[in-house]
């Protein structure tokens, strides 16, 4: 089963760090947040991924094509130039990077892509957002229920302290708690290939029309996640993945992941 990455955005409200590079290839602890995001996949055995490419998919072309060398060590024989890889860590992971336009939509991406997803359902998920989310579980639901369309229901993340007030009295202060904020769509879908039939053009947003006549259509069914959610929209949201980092225990379970693999 393939999973697809929406990598083609502008990036424009985290600027300050997106002017050189796309936003998927920001850094969280030394790798960038699309490698994150695939590794919570390739932890529960998804290891085809296909990164619709737009603003400037030539970096993230370039970190893929130089993964192996940069990630081992080599011997390098300057007078004919062989370079030999003489160990490093092996992921087995296929990546195909497909420039799907500079200016197109997340609908027209996953237009873009059809003659890739083929007639097999496949896995969506954006690429700026990582969560503890169980994958394996997430597709035995979308199998379960036979529609076309599974979307991980997750909740935002709390930003604002709470204030209970008596006239103008502050008498309890909290920060809110992320469950009570409801329910929205935390990418990390499960999509059957007709879906595509909804995508009208390349200005198509996924999560407009289609989204919604699928759902008027009874097609679109709703994974509840209640662990860990978060997006990178922001500066400050990149600098709080990066002290969950940091802590050596980041909740999306990568290093679980990284322990497998060695």
């Amino acid at each position: 089963m393939k999973t697809v990455l929406l990598a083609g955005g502008l990036g424009t409200r985290l600027s300050e760090l997106t002017s050189q590079i796309p936003k998927p290839m920001v850094e969280i602890g030394s790798k960038p947040i699309l490698w994150h995001i695939m590794s919570i996949y390739a932890r529960f055995g998804f290891e085809d991924f296909v990164v619709a490419l737009g603003y400037k998919g030539e970096v993230i072309k370039e970190y893929f094509l130089n993964y192996h060398a940069n990630h081992s060590d080599l011997q390098i024989d300057l007078s004919s130039g062989e370079c030999q890889i003489k160990s490093g860590n092996r992921m087995n992971w296929r990546v195909s990077l497909i420039d799907t336009g500079l200016n197109t939509q997340t609908g027209g991406r996953i237009k873009a892509l059809k003659d890739t997803i083929a007639n097999e359902t496949f896995l969506l998920t954006y690429g700026d957002g990582v969560a503890d989310i169980d994958i394996s579980a997430l597709v035995a639901f979308h199998k379960s229920h036979g529609k076309l369309a599974t979307v991980t229901a997750v909740h935002p993340p709390a930003r604002f302290g709470g204030l209970v007030l008596d006239g103008n009295q502050v008498v309890e202060f909290s920060e809110k708690n992320q469950a009570q904020e409801g329910w929205i769509n935390g990418g990390f879908f499960v999509l059957e290939p007709e879906v595509i039939q909804y995508i009208s053009d390349e200005k198509t947003m996924w999560e407009k029309e289609p989204l919604e006549k699928i759902a008027a259509d009874g097609q679109l069914m709703a994974y509840f996640h209640d662990g860990f959610w978060q997006p990178m929209d922001t500066l400050r949201e990149q600098r709080l993945l990066q002290t969950l980092w940091e802590s050596g225990n980041p909740p999306w379970n990568v290093n679980q992941y990284l322990t497998l693999r060695r």
